[in-house]
């Protein structure tokens, strides 16, 4: 049985995994609104990657005999100067999931619950790219510094990301 600590912290993880997926969804909204359709698709599939996500906690939860408490999803952010201040706002939010996956790490450890830390593991392996993959399109977004043709060229490019779901990676 999970302690109750334990099941508080990952179905707040739960609602955080969803309101991810929102977010990005809201992402996608905004830049298909700017006409960068491939900026719009990767957009999709980091949303669907984040309800992966979600239910990887929620399996998890079930599979340790633990209660579903499902909250409300804050409204996200709908509203970017640029498709910079997207990805950089996307790094920053994947940092603040990152933080949060760390800390309930922290708690499994403290309280010796090694099969918590062991599916913990996944996320935190997973969190390390999906920082770096917002970061590296950051970077690049950075370096266009105003250069149309170098934007649609990294459009086109992130156009191309398709959806591969978890079940089907054997995770």
């Amino acid at each position: 049985m999970i302690k109750d600590n334990i099941l508080k912290a990952l179905n707040e993880q739960i609602n955080k995994e969803f309101f991810s997926a929102y977010l990005y969804l809201s992402m996608s909204a905004y830049a298909e609104s700017i006409g960068l359709k491939g900026f719009a698709q990767w957009l999709k599939v980091q949303y669907q990657e984040e309800l992966d996500h979600a239910m990887k906690f929620y399996n998890y939860v079930i599979e340790r005999g633990g209660k579903i408490e499902l909250e409300a999803i804050d409204k996200p952010k709908n509203e970017w100067s640029s498709i910079l201040e997207v990805f950089e706002d996307g790094y920053k939010h994947e940092q603040f999931i990152s933080e949060s996956i760390n800390n309930i790490m922290d708690l499994a450890v403290s309280e010796k619950d090694y099969a918590t830390i062991n599916m913990l593991q996944w996320f935190i392996d997973e969190q390390v790219e999906e920082e770096s993959s917002f970061l590296e399109i950051v970077d690049k977004l950075k370096l266009l510094d105003g250069d149309r043709r170098g934007l649609f060229m990294i459009d086109k490019d992130l156009g191309q990301r398709v959806y591969i779901p978890l079940i089907a990676q054997n995770q």
